[in-house]
């Protein structure tokens, strides 16, 4: 790993980016990568002008102007070009920044998500670590209102290398119209996992034709990975690298971040262990019994509009859906958010994300300011307005910020990693496209019918194996 002042200004060739793999994929999938980028997705070679790639319109035009103009009043000597690339999910954003940094057009920052914190700190990332230590007076208060799991989750082998902007745990949604067209009223926090199975099946007595009482979209975060989590298991070995001292004793003293490492390592395979088969049992149960969705259905492309009608009755969701519902016109009492059931444990998953800053950038000190500046309070106030995310920042989340958007249970967003200290992220190594592709693709196999869960995990396993011993 390159040290937190480097400023090597040769950016990695195109062959090493070939053999990166396009955030994980192949050579092919790379090259590929060209034909999906727009002019405009290019930041050109502007030397002036700090870039900062972001996905799509992930920030609106408004919050643009708030984020560029405030940061370059504070510091008016830097000039900001947001770029935001247009792409359909994270992998497909993390392959047109790829290939910006072969065509020699990269950004100096980029908007990075757990699902390339590792690719991204491994191949193309700055520690952050001297920058912090040299402005730790300036960063204390920060980190003080900043739940050390979000924190540890952008670390890797000892090092950190974003600071989290921005969370969203999988907690459960629950319409209460449906709910009370089955004569039931809100879980209790610590609901179990046969208790949810119970209310399943009365929601479906009562739903009538066309309804789904558990409704799931098949992917990384939010699929299968909850009910891996609180089943305390994975399809990668979980563990955590050694270090983070530095960080965890000067900005959490006093055990506040009591048997935390240096980042998460996720290694061995393990889909074909029995706690795994174990879930992938219990899924294929619930959709024999028509009480949830096939994971072939999975797109959540339509999924307000089928929960806030009363069509779904309870889905895994974040902190982010507080803003889709009430954009969508659902009254915030006609819905409330509960944890996820608990099974052996209740422990929850989350994704995060926030800025990282890149090796072939030749402004380090520049970008450094521009990521401090992104934590800042006022910063985040403007960018979350609509309630698109759940801060990052605990002192963000609270009743006057879900007054007009609900839901009443909106404690529950931060109260994930409170309540359960070993929530965390994702399963996202370094290879985390080929990761998830092996996990959606068998997982659909497996819950096609009872019969596929073993082949369809064996085959799983095979693709995970062979994707975690290929070389990045």
């Amino acid at each position: 790993m390159s040290s937190t002042g480097h400023r090597d200004r040769i950016g990695p060739s195109r062959r090493a980016l070939l053999r990166y793999g396009a955030y994980g994929a192949t050579a092919a999938g790379l090259i590929a990568s060209w034909d999906r980028l727009t002019g405009a997705d290019i930041p050109g070679r502007d030397g002036d002008a700090l870039t900062v790639a972001t996905l799509g319109a992930s920030i609106d035009p408004a919050a643009q102007r708030v984020l560029r103009e405030g940061f370059e009043r504070l510091h008016p000597e830097i000039k900001v070009r947001l770029i935001p690339v247009q792409a359909t999910d994270w992998p497909d954003f993390f392959a047109k920044i790829l290939t910006q940094i072969a065509a020699g057009t990269a950004p100096d920052v980029v908007y990075v998500a757990t699902e390339g914190v590792q690719l991204f700190a491994e191949n193309l990332g700055v520690a952050l670590d001297d920058r912090v230590r040299r402005d730790a007076d300036e960063l204390r208060e920060y980190f003080a209102d900043v739940h050390p799991s979000l924190v540890e989750s952008m670390m890797y082998e000892g090092s950190l290398y974003q600071l989290p902007v921005e969370f969203n745990a999988a907690d459960m949604y629950l319409n209460t119209s449906v709910l009370g067209r089955a004569g039931r009223g809100l879980p209790a926090a610590d609901w179990t996992r046969d208790e949810f199975t119970g209310l399943l099946r009365e929601l479906k007595a009562a739903g009538g034709r066309g309804f789904t009482p558990y409704y799931w979209t098949n992917r990384l975060w939010g699929g299968v990975v909850p009910w891996l989590f609180v089943n305390e298991t994975n399809i990668l070995s979980e563990s955590r690298a050694p270090g983070g001292d530095w960080l965890w004793d000067d900005f959490y003293p006093g055990g506040l971040a009591a048997g935390r490492g240096g980042g998460y390592r996720w290694t061995t395979p393990q889909a074909t262990s029995a706690p795994v088969e174990e879930v992938y049992d219990y899924l294929t149960e619930l959709i024999q019994e028509g009480l949830c969705s096939r994971p072939e259905g999975g797109s959540g492309n339509n999924l307000v509009g089928v929960f806030s009608t009363g069509r779904v009755g309870v889905t895994p969701a974040g902190g982010f859906w507080a803003g889709g519902l009430h954009e969508a016109g659902m009254d915030p009492d006609g819905y409330d958010v509960r944890f996820f059931p608990r099974w052996r444990s209740q422990r929850h998953q989350f994704g995060g994300a926030g800025y990282a800053l890149l090796r072939t950038s030749n402004k380090p000190d520049e970008a450094w300011e521009f990521i401090k500046y992104s934590v800042r309070t006022e910063v985040l106030e403007a960018l979350f307005q609509a309630n698109q995310t759940t801060p990052a920042r605990r002192s963000m989340v609270n009743a006057a910020r879900y007054r007009e958007t609900g839901p009443a249970g909106w404690r529950t967003f931060y109260d994930t990693l409170d309540a359960f200290p070993d929530t965390a992220p994702i399963p996202a190594p370094p290879r985390v496209t080929e990761v998830e592709l092996a996990l959606t693709k068998h997982t659909g196999t497996a819950l096609s019918s009872p019969g596929s869960v073993r082949p369809a995990l064996r085959a799983m396993q095979n693709d995970l194996e062979a994707a975690m011993e290929r070389e990045l």
